[in-house]
């Protein structure tokens, strides 16, 4: 199953890389796409569950990483009005 890095850069111009073990973040999330922190932590939760499952599904168990770089993203948006514009630099 093919991984994918994704690159974002939060309100504050700081760079975050992130990982989906499965392509389907692409269908959440485009290159140069803007949306507010609290869409990117919606689409986020859902993209990386999606991916997740998917590993389930060809592997018989869920993805721990994703889990983990969901807890990264909820931890490091944290610091964000949920008003305040993620860009989604590169999938």
């Amino acid at each position: 199953m093919p991984a994918v890095l994704f690159t974002i850069e939060l309100p504050d111009g700081l760079m975050k890389e992130c990982y989906s073990p499965s392509t389907v973040v692409r269908d959440y999330f485009t290159d140069g796409e803007e949306m507010t922190v609290s869409e990117f932590l919606s689409r986020s939760r859902r993209a990386l569950a999606e991916a997740s499952e998917r590993v389930r599904a060809k592997f018989g168990f869920s993805c721990s990483s994703a889990a983990s770089q969901l807890e990264d993203i909820e931890l490091f948006t944290r610091n964000y009005a949920p008003d305040g514009i993620v860009r989604i630099l590169h999938v």
